[in-house]
């Protein structure tokens, strides 16, 4: 029979995204000081130098991800996965994750050009989300980046993004 431990990391590994320490303590049937002991186990673990993978905890949640060291190689095995973003769509990003909540209409303002398709493919890809309405004149949509973004940008909180300069 599994461990705790192992079934800890059945269940990050199955995942392949984040998963939340409550929904892990649920289906776990653990307190929070249970799950806590399980992560530094797993952390623990994972230091080994030999080992591929690593904990990543991203805001409340938790997943397994490879190593820095054997990115390349992983890199290899999904490179018909990724996407790219362009630096224009990165430039309305780094906007919203800097000044959010933020309308459309704000950032365009900011970058000085319009960016409707740009905040578009920021919502389809998960990156950002319509966070509410500005109490103003035609209510217009806020925007505010996902927890996706946190993972995609390897971020435990928004408190993670370097100072701007």
């Amino acid at each position: 029979m599994l461990s705790k431990l192992g079934l800890f990391e059945a269940l990050l590994f199955a995942s392949g995204e984040p998963v939340e320490r409550k929904r892990l303590m649920e289906i776990l049937s653990i307190g929070d000081q249970d799950l806590a002991l399980l992560i530094a186990q797993m952390e623990d673990v994972c230091v080994e130098p030999t080992r591929g993978i690593m904990l990543r905890i991203v805001a409340d949640s938790l997943q397994l991800v490879t190593k820095p060291a054997a990115a390349d190689l992983v890199l290899r095995l999904t490179a018909g996965r990724q996407y790219k973003i362009s630096k224009p769509t990165l430039e309305v990003l780094a906007i919203v994750a800097y000044k959010q909540p933020i309308t459309r209409a704000e950032v365009e303002e900011i970058r000085g050009v319009k960016c409707e398709r740009a905040l578009l493919t920021l919502l389809e890809k998960g990156l950002i989300v319509e966070v509410g309405r500005k109490d103003s004149m035609g209510r217009p949509i806020l925007y505010g980046t996902t927890e996706n973004f946190l993972h995609h940008f390897n971020l435990r909180s928004l408190k993670d993004l370097p100072l701007p300069g």
